[in-house]
């Protein structure tokens, strides 16, 4: 029965992708769904449709071979496993129709590159699009599963493949989508089952594909489960415990130093028209920054929490969640809630907002030390606010006007000259190599690249600015720029395995750590800071170094 398998494939949607905000665009169940503030529109709210339908993080995984080939055969005998400990008849076979089935979903996804490009994906469809422009699901069924059947407006991501895995819907035969279904749901359910299931995930999730040797101890994971159900309920006690207001004070006064630097900055580029700057100063002047902790924090009244059913908790809380998402369809949007927890060490721009989030726990060291001076802080917590303002302004959060549409603001020649210069900072980080003959992908990772550059040329203006004139303090041997500097260097320091690292490569928007810290060359400060001589490993010709903003 079709439309009951359509029914049940709705009903497995969850609110688990975070399309332009986290730029999370990964999820198992067949269509991941993100309710956000219509870029279109951007007085309301829409549902992005986005492809999915994978248990390995992307569909290179499927389609290319030498490492991956052999990742396949490890997956496929993990399925077999996870099907073999729940009962299932014959689950050798099962798990190669299941992996079968996966690697035509594969072929219709669209790549990480063509996925991170916002104009691709902002298709505006209505519901009976669906039908017309991507048959074979019963899209009436899949809608009345996902509690979206009175929704008419959709923002479809990534056309040919919500097309692509539609036609498959009616084309695979009914038994080998009810045993993906068993088999995923088992999988999920994995960690919550009997120590087997919960080891053989892990032994496969954790081991095998990101090379992690030993799981963590069941109280972090349990905690770790907590933060993912009631996160704002922790942050809200986090908060409570360990944030400062002196710090969030000094914090939001770095903010406004760093946006009047970037302000500077704009009315100093030589190579943008008057017009085009007009619209980049109103982007600058809308920016609202969120430091620390949102002001409301979420209710999670309505959700039921049992001592004695951890599956049951995880299931509910991942329907609360969801339930708490679309019920924003058709209501106002509200620009004040958080899609980052306080207690993450992380920070965000919300594009469709014009808007910049820096939760309680990134001000903390490396990243802001209450004790260390302000050129320390500057290279490490001010180049971080100054990358979120510059993603406004990337390759992505250009094609962003004040009011967080989509809407080009930019004349054609000062957008050939942005470009050409997207385009060099792509070719200087594709010449990175973290093994021999594998590159960082210059182009997949150029928003990131762009907001480092122009994020921390525009917090070392702020420092200068800061000194007032006055010249800055020698401490411990290091003078002012060399503090700075090291204070950026300092916040990339990070470690990865090496299966974990070369995922990472195929999948993340974010080059390495130990990449991200050789933003340095593109500043002319950092030759004098340290005399950086031609030659050297860290020296860039002037030619050669990017300024975008």
């Amino acid at each position: 029965d079709k439309a009951a398998l359509a029914t049940t494939l709705g009903g497995t949607l969850r609110a688990d992708v975070d399309l332009l905000n986290a730029t999370n665009f990964y999820t198992d169940r067949l269509f991941g769904v993100w309710v956000s503030v219509d870029l279109l529109q951007p007085d309301r709210n829409a549902p992005y449709l986005v492809q999915g339908g994978l248990g390995l993080p992307d569909r290179d995984f499927y389609l290319q071979g030498g490492r991956m080939a052999e990742l396949r055969k490890q997956y496929q005998a993990y399925i077999a496993q996870v099907l073999q400990l729940a009962g299932v008849a014959d689950p050798a076979a099962k798990a190669q129709r299941i992996l079968a089935l996966e690697t035509k979903i594969a072929q219709a996804h669209a790549t990480q590159e063509e996925t991170n490009d916002v104009a691709k994906g902002a298709n505006a469809w209505k519901q009976a699009d669906l039908n017309a422009k991507a048959p074979g699901m019963d899209w009436a069924a899949f809608l009345a599963g996902a509690k979206l059947g009175e929704q008419q407006d959709f923002i479809v991501w990534q056309p040919k493949a919500v097309a692509g895995i539609s036609r498959l819907v009616a084309t695979e035969p009914l038994d080998v989508w009810k045993d993906y279904l068993a088999f995923h749901a088992l999988d999920r359910a994995a960690p919550y089952l009997p120590k087997t299931f919960a080891d053989a995930r892990f032994a496969f999730h954790g081991t095998t594909l990101n090379g992690t040797p030993q799981q963590s101890e069941r109280w972090k994971r349990a905690v770790d489960d907590s933060n993912h159900a009631v996160g704002e309920a922790i942050g809200k006690l986090y908060v409570e415990r360990h944030f400062d207001p002196a710090t969030k004070a000094r914090a939001d006064e770095m903010a406004k130093n760093i946006i009047a630097a970037f302000a500077k900055r704009i009315d100093a580029l030589a190579w943008m028209s008057p017009q085009t700057k007009a619209h980049a100063k109103a982007k600058v002047a809308g920016l609202t920054v969120g430091m620390g902790y949102p002001e409301t924090w979420r209710d999670y009244a309505g959700l039921e929490i049992k001592r004695d059913d951890a599956l049951g908790n995880a299931e509910r809380a991942e329907q609360f969640e969801y339930q708490r998402n679309i019920a924003k369809l058709g209501k106002p949007v509200d620009h004040g809630e958080w899609a980052m927890l306080p207690q993450t060490i992380n920070a965000m721009n919300v594009p469709l907002e014009n808007r910049l989030v820096f939760p309680a726990a990134i001000l903390q060291p490396p990243f802001f030390d209450g004790a260390a001076d302000d050129a320390v802080n500057y290279g490490a917590i001010g180049a971080v606010i100054g990358h979120e303002i510059s993603h406004g302004f990337d390759n992505a959060g250009a094609l962003f006007d004040e009011t967080g549409k989509l809407h080009n603001w930019w004349t054609a020649d000062d957008l050939k000259k942005f470009n050409a210069a997207g385009d060099a900072l792509a070719a200087q980080f594709s010449s990175y190599q973290p093994f021999p003959g594998v590159s960082v992908n210059g182009r997949l990772t150029l928003g990131e690249n762009i907001a480092d550059v122009a994020g921390l040329a525009t917090a070392y203006d702020a420092y200068q600015l800061s000194l007032q004139g006055k010249p800055g303090q020698t401490l411990e041997g290091f003078s002012p720029d060399q503090r700075f500097f090291l204070g950026f260097a300092q916040a990339w320091r990070s470690k990865a395995r090496e299966q974990a690292l070369r995922n990472s490569l195929l999948t993340n928007v974010h080059a390495p750590g130990q990449f991200r810290a050789l933003t340095v060359r593109n500043l002319d400060a950092w030759y004098p800071a340290f005399e950086v001589k031609d030659g050297q490993k860290l020296y860039l010709a002037p030619d050669k170094r990017v300024k975008v903003w």
